[in-house]
């Protein structure tokens, strides 16, 4: 069943990687925080006002909580993540020199910053091993049988790093997002389109 999974999410998505659009590492750490009950297409709109208004993470760590607030108003929790936003870019000057950690501890410290964003972080800028684990992570996990329908996100985490090779842990995680988010979406998913249909336990229930 592993290398069925593993074979065809190969063939949707050879070259998977984060939709997130960055040219720097702190953007992609401030774009994952603005992620959180959002989606990547929503928060890529509202960084290009935000990184074209603030271009480097000095002035970004001068500004206005309130104008920062009104920009990310439109991803929801504006007032946290507008703060969040602020409180990230003076701890990467004042603590880091500008320059985003490659560590685990050091990023969960900062405001706004879980698991999932260290996760997401580590691996796309330092090349760390590891499986974010999203909605559509846990969704996809859930209905091909990988994790059960009540396990956390930490429970999955750790049961897809025992089931697929370290050497792809960063690569599935991609995959399985996008898989997720055009194939196997929470509404609608294309099940008569998918290979998998016949391990999923989600389509055995709905046929």
């Amino acid at each position: 069943m592993i290398s069925e999974i593993e074979d065809y999410l190969l063939e949707l998505y050879p070259n998977p990687k984060c939709e997130l659009n960055y040219n720097r590492d702190y953007e992609l750490l401030i774009a994952v925080v603005l992620s959180a009950q959002t989606t990547d297409k929503r928060v890529n709109q509202i960084t290009s006002i935000l990184f074209d208004k603030y271009k480097d993470l000095d002035s970004l760590s001068k500004a206005s909580i309130d104008d920062l607030i009104e920009i990310v108003k439109p991803l929801g929790t504006a007032s946290r993540k507008g703060v969040f936003v602020y409180e990230i870019a003076n701890i990467l000057i004042n603590k880091y020199n500008g320059v985003v950690p490659n560590n685990r501890k050091a990023l969960e410290d900062m405001p706004g910053v879980g698991r999932k964003t260290a996760n997401v972080v580590l691996s796309n800028l330092f090349d760390v091993p590891c499986i974010a684990v999203d909605t559509h992570v846990s969704r996809v996990s859930k209905r091909l049988g990988l994790a059960k329908e009540g396990d956390d996100v930490l429970d999955i985490e750790s049961k897809l790093k025992r089931k697929f090779k370290k050497e792809i842990w960063t690569r599935l995680h991609h995959q399985l997002v996008l898989f997720g988010r055009y194939n196997c979406k929470a509404k609608n998913p294309e099940c008569n389109k998918c290979r998998l249909k016949d391990i999923c336990k989600y389509y055995k229930k709905r046929i």
